[in-house]
């Protein structure tokens, strides 16, 4: 277990006041309060696992799915001994099953990506009905409801009866003329629990009954007339009666809450442990912190990481790394430089990350698990011990020396000083040389100009710095890794305004050793520095080029996304428009029929033109819309002259040119018995074929002097179901035209979204006269026999 001095020192206290706020039930508050980091790589990558599963579900619910109850443990202790509870007790027992079972409907969901918040909640019971029967039977701690039993509900309509019998006996003692007189006032009272009229000390006599209490001054008696003594009797009995049933009741109640105080327990165990884990998960939002990766090794990697003591907007995120190339690190810069800060951090993040909190920082950010943080931070001067500032820290440093493993993290501020600067330093090396030897992380701050030379000629110890803007007399705050600190007295004392003479004088003093050693340290910071800022600006153009590209991205899922929709539009009035075609052809082929019916079409030459006129209308029509929606795919044919045969792509058949294209482009076709005008973007030239290439098939419809060729069978494997649809309407449409008896429509078989999407709209197609499914040689289910009228 951690040392306590520790968690104190490197005020992981704090961060454990900060997570109870966060608790919504006094249970969660104290778990919260006694959390202490753990030491076993297995437990913290679990206690860090629940906690990001915990801050996945606060996003996804926008809030904690927990309801604050009262600790009702005692309460249970007392019901298994068979204690009747009060009101407030059972009410609170119901709080805390309401707690539980709506946890549970939240938490125990088929989401996969949190299985131990799921496995945990799994495990509360719910208990509904006792749950209702207290919140049926208890109003408040006060008040039990009349329907909380029958024999309650009976009582209290006794006690109604019983009431109101008595008021209206004395309301009518106490307005009528022979009593009002002696009254000091008209009205109806209550003494003792029992009703009681006003009457003048002196009338005493001529109002018989019992006297329950009188004014201070003795001028009136409360009385409560005989006519109404045994009636008062009756009520005084009800309501005693009342008294035992409510007892009765608690005392029920009472009972199914021991009988179920173990469940119930165990309830309130799993609701304070989800509890602590959602207030994990509120920090970690709050923080904005990441999860860490974990590892036993030793090797630390923080990435933009902040003290989370410290303000987020006045805060400077630092990185660090160290357990891999080295295992030391000597932190050097002046004073307010924040050297302290970030060996706190680095020890603190390292508490939090053991605890199963997450850590404010980057991704990328990657902690060790050690058996013990040692922290010699701070002025622990004892006045009552004797001990110095350096007898202090060398009491702290004998300690960790004694105890230390190579398992363990040491945190030195300022190692060596309060003592003669020699000696301190040749010292402070000898210590970090010995822990060096032990294999174990080592953070320290200095000020020795020793320690930065030690760490540059010794393996495994590296030096880092915070920067100091000599300018503007102020740090920065920022870490830097391989460059040793320099400590900018000299700089820092002539910018204060301390005179030159004494800084040269100073200067003088420094052996040329220093001098040098000081050139160089500078020099180095001057060139990291310039290498940040180049890395820097790289940093920001590489952020503007993804911000570039993501813009672009966005444009073109916009653009793509108005392209679809434009075709879906396209489609769409395309389908519309086509639907009106084959509306206006259907009821011409009506009228055709219905003529022939009538008598044949001789003598109506006038009648039968203005219906092709009609059809020949709706076609072109059609030609025109679908030209309008449908740009052309492929070269639209050259020279066409009378007589051609030709592909009319949108109507997919076959037409004979009659008179060459004009100025636009549009040539009259004949297409069976309908004329009709397109457009040559709209056509594709055939060749003549030899009158004896004709398949087996397909069928001949001879009229007038042109000929129609229609297949037999219509083919629309493949296609979806709305394509389909409008292929079949227009096969039929044509077949209908052709004067053909029955048709296949050939849908394969699949899952059977085709045949049965055609077969429901065959129902409402008006020339089909029947349809089944296929037989055996026809093609059986991936066919549809259709007979037309």
């Amino acid at each position: 277990m951690m040392k306590e001095r520790t968690l104190r020192v490197l005020e992981f206290t704090k961060i454990r006041e900060q997570l109870s706020s966060y608790a919504v039930t006094d249970m969660g508050r104290a778990l919260c309060l006694e959390l202490t980091p753990f030491t076993n790589l297995t437990q913290v990558t679990e206690a860090l696992e629940i906690t990001e599963e915990a801050q996945v579900i606060l996003t996804y619910m926008g809030g904690s799915p927990l309801i604050a109850f009262s600790d009702v443990r005692s309460y249970l202790q007392l019901a298994d001994k068979g204690a009747t509870l009060t009101p407030r007790a059972l009410l609170d027992v119901a709080e805390c099953l309401r707690a539980a079972r709506a946890a549970r409907a939240s938490l125990v969901t088929d989401r996969d990506n949190t299985p131990r918040i799921t496995s945990l909640a799994s495990r509360l019971q719910t208990f509904r009905n006792l749950e209702d029967s207290i919140t049926n039977a208890i109003i408040s701690e006060e008040e039990i409801a009349d329907r909380a039993s029958p024999a309650l509900f009976d009582i209290r309509r006794h006690i109604k009866q019983a009431n109101e019998r008595i008021r209206e006996k004395l309301n009518s003692m106490a307005h009528g003329a022979t009593f009002s007189k002696y009254l000091q006032e008209s009205i109806v009272t209550v003494r003792n629990g029992r009703y009681v009229l006003p009457v003048k000390q002196e009338y005493r006599q001529f109002i018989p009954g019992l006297v329950h209490d009188q004014s201070s001054t003795g001028a009136t008696l409360f009385v409560e007339p005989l006519a109404v003594v045994e009636l008062g009797n009756e009520l005084k009995q009800w309501t005693s009666k009342e008294r035992e049933e409510i007892e009765r009741i608690l005392a029920e109640l009472s009972a199914q809450v021991g009988l179920q105080q173990e469940l119930i327990a165990e309830n309130i165990n799993v609701l304070t442990a989800l509890d602590f884990t959602f207030a994990k998960g509120h920090l970690s939002r709050e923080m904005r912190a990441t999860m860490p990766k974990m590892n036993d090794e030793g090797r630390i990697k923080l990435v933009r990481v902040r003290h989370p003591l410290i303000p987020r907007e006045t805060v400077v995120p630092c990185d660090l790394w160290m357990g891999q190339d080295f295992t030391t690190l000597i932190i050097t810069g002046p004073n307010t430089g924040g050297k302290t800060v970030t060996l706190k951090t680095v020890g603190l993040l390292t508490l939090m990350a053991q605890s199963g909190l997450h850590v404010p920082g980057n991704l990328g950010t990657e902690l060790s698990v050690f058996e013990q943080v040692y922290a010699d931070i701070g002025d622990e001067q004892s006045i009552e011990q004797s001990l110095s500032t350096f007898s202090s820290h060398m009491k702290n440093i004998v300690e960790i020396v004694n105890e230390v493993t190579e398992r363990d993290l040491v945190l030195f501020d300022e190692l060596g000083a309060g003592t003669d600067p020699t000696e301190g330093a040749a010292l402070a090396q000898t210590i970090l040389d010995t822990l060096l030897k032990f294999n174990v992380r080592t953070v320290a701050t200095t000020h020795y100009s020793e320690l930065k030379a030690y760490a540059l000629s010794t393996k495994g110890v590296e030096n880092a710095s915070v920067e100091f803007d000599v300018s503007t007399l102020r740090p920065t705050y920022r870490l830097s890794i391989g460059v040793p600190g320099k400590s900018n007295a000299f700089e820092i004392s002539s910018r204060l305004g301390l005179p030159e003479y004494i800084i040269d004088g100073a200067k003088k003093l420094l052996s040329a050793n220093d001098v040098r050693f000081e050139d160089v340290i500078a020099g180095a910071e001057y060139q990291r520095q310039v290498a940040q800022r180049e890395r820097e600006a790289a940093e920001n153009a590489r952020a503007e080029t993804i911000r570039l590209r993501n813009e672009a991205e966005k444009l073109y899922r916009e653009m793509e996304e108005k392209r679809q929709n434009i075709e879906r539009k396209a489609k769409e009035d395309g389908r519309r428009i086509v639907e009106n075609a084959r509306r206006e052809a259907e009821n011409v082929i009506l009228e055709l029929k219905k003529m022939k019916k009538e008598g044949g079409a001789a003598g109506r030459e006038a009648e039968v033109n203005a219906l092709r006129k009609k059809m020949q209308s709706s076609l072109e029509g059609l030609s025109e819309g679908l030209m309008a929606k449908n740009p052309t795919l492929q070269p639209p044919p050259k020279d066409l002259k009378p007589g051609d045969t030709v592909e009319i792509i949108h109507l997919n058949t076959q037409g004979t040119v009659l008179s060459a294209p004009d100025s636009k482009g549009n040539v009259q076709l004949q297409a069976g018995i309908m004329k009709l005008s397109a457009n040559i973007t709209q056509l594709q030239l055939i060749q003549q074929k030899k009158q004896n290439q004709q398949k087996k098939s397909t069928v001949h419809v001879h009229s007038q002097s042109q000929s129609r060729t229609v297949r037999m069978e219509c083919d629309v494997r493949g296609m979806a179901l709305d394509e389909a649809l409008m292929e079949v309407e227009r096969y039929l449409d044509e077949a209908v035209m052709a004067g053909m008896n029955e048709v296949s429509i050939v849908h394969g078989k699949g899952t059977g979204i085709l045949r049965q999407g055609i077969q429901k709209h065959l129902k409402t197609y008006p020339h089909v006269k029947s349809y089944r499914t296929g037989v055996y040689g026809e093609g059986e289910m991936g066919v549809t026999i259709v007979t037309l009228k």
